[in-house]
């Protein structure tokens, strides 16, 4: 018996949760399949028919839940008065069982699953090619230890861990059993790829259709975009022809000095005699002479 979940709601339902398997006499190994069915009792039952739902299915296409769904509805339907919760639970059983090959497809290859391949189920439900896992695990950790060695040594991981190529949770399978598996019965039986002469006359059509939306600009550049606006300085030679001029500190300097040598000089006297000693003396003098003259 699967576990079965009880929760009783503030409004008077009951909600009965429980993960159901195909039955395969407790080998948990070949249960490839699996889907949670969820059963609301209303306020009610059993003479009110209940609710279900089927929730986190694995290994099972939208198809196969679709003809379980509606078979739980016709039992509910048919058994209207009866406690229905455990032949809810075997009905979903019964269809597991006949389904328990993988409906799904490889998510690394994208080919589905024959009788004549080897797969794996992971520990998180999903399901893969041995072969494509092993090519899988191969290929991230190779990467892994490319991107390892880009990094400064503090910043490094030794350890590779393996991860499910769906939702990244870290498995744990035998690379080298892998590795032997022969490659997917559909991949192999594929026939190769033909043009054929729609699709030529799609491509001729596309082709004209992307030249016209070209010349009216609707196509839109992304490298010519990024390069745009942008500014591109060439660097200053050092061996310029150019030679610097004077700065304004030099200029100011030999101004300034100027004007304080021209004070001094008129202070002593010089340049003229206009200075405060000799200088207006001299001046005085000439005056003097100037009015006897006159006179």
């Amino acid at each position: 018996m699967d576990e079965v979940i009880v929760k009783h709601e503030e409004n008077g339902t009951v909600t009965i949760e429980t993960d159901v398997f195909p039955a395969t006499a407790s080998d948990h190994s070949s249960q490839y399949v699996r889907v949670t069915l969820i059963v609301t009792l209303p306020v009610g039952y059993p003479n009110i028919s209940p609710t279900v739902d089927l929730k986190n299915s694995r290994g099972l296409d939208d198809s196969v839940l679709d003809v379980i769904k509606e078979e739980l509805d016709l039992k509910i339907k048919n058994l209207v008065g009866d406690v229905v919760v455990f032949e809810l639970i075997e009905v979903v059983r019964e269809h597991l069982t006949e389904s328990n090959l993988p409906s799904c497809h490889c998510v690394i290859c994208l080919y589905g699953f024959s009788e004549e391949d080897q797969f794996v189920k992971t520990q998180c439900y999903h399901y893969f090619h041995s072969y494509c896992l092993a090519c899988h695990i191969k290929s991230s950790e190779r990467i892994f230890k490319e991107e390892q060695e880009k990094l400064p040594a503090w910043q490094r991981t030794t350890q590779f861990q393996q991860r499910c190529a769906v939702c990244r949770e870290v498995i744990s399978v035998d690379i080298d059993n892998l590795s032997k598996a022969a490659p997917p019965t559909e991949r192999e039986n594929a026939r190769n790829f033909e043009l054929d002469e729609n699709l030529l006359a799609l491509q001729k059509k596309m082709a004209a259709l992307f030249k016209h939306q070209q010349s009216r600009g609707g196509i839109i550049d992304v490298e010519a975009e990024e390069t745009k606006l942008l500014l591109v300085t060439s660097p200053v030679s050092e061996s310029s022809e150019t030679t610097p001029g004077p700065s304004v500190t030099q200029n100011s300097d030999s101004v300034i000095g100027g004007h304080n040598n021209a004070r001094r000089e008129f202070y002593r006297g010089g340049r003229g005699g206009g200075g405060f000693r000799g200088g207006f003396a001299a001046s005085r003098k000439s005056r003097g002479h100037f009015y006897s003259a006159s006179r």
